[in-house]
């Protein structure tokens, strides 16, 4: 029997890499609609909520930081900012080193909304909840060491 390469061990943990993200993708899927339902309760949308988890109450953001983020132009960050701004969850202001450039940061209300979204976010589905203890410890450990896992 021939002995594993690399190049035989990369292919096989690529294809269980597949395997596991499969389901999780057709989760968040399916998840979708209850997800939708929390940002309509909230008077949000989901660029909306988007922006909301990129802004801080203290540290001020400017447009082409949050369109990097976001991988949009700035113009199209300039827009979702104007939406928070204009439901009062979001400022603008100026950068006291560079007067040209604008920085955002939440309001109170809007970090009220975030932290609620956040809080509602997290509360696990149903279908999680119908695993067993082991799996979902199991789901729990792996992902917590997925880049941004946390015990938050």
């Amino acid at each position: 029997m021939p002995s594993r390469t690399a190049a035989d061990a990369a292919v096989d943990k690529a294809a269980l890499a597949a395997d596991a993200w499969r389901p999780l993708i057709d989760f968040i899927v399916a998840t979708g609609p209850r997800r939708s339902r929390l940002f309509a309760e909230l008077g949000l949308t989901p660029n909306d909520g988007r922006a909301l988890g990129s802004l801080d109450r203290e540290i001020g953001r400017s447009m082409r930081s949050l369109a990097a983020e976001w991988g949009c132009d700035a113009s199209t960050a300039t827009w979702a900012i104007d939406r928070l701004v204009a439901k009062g969850l979001a400022s603008r202001s100026s950068d006291a080193r560079d007067r040209r450039v604008i920085l955002v940061t939440l309001s109170d209300d809007g970090a009220a909304t975030a932290r609620e979204l956040r809080a509602r976010a997290h509360v696990p589905p149903q279908e999680l909840l119908a695993m067993s203890e082991e799996d979902l410890v199991a789901l729990r450990d792996a992902a917590r060491k997925l880049p941004g896992g946390s015990d938050d």
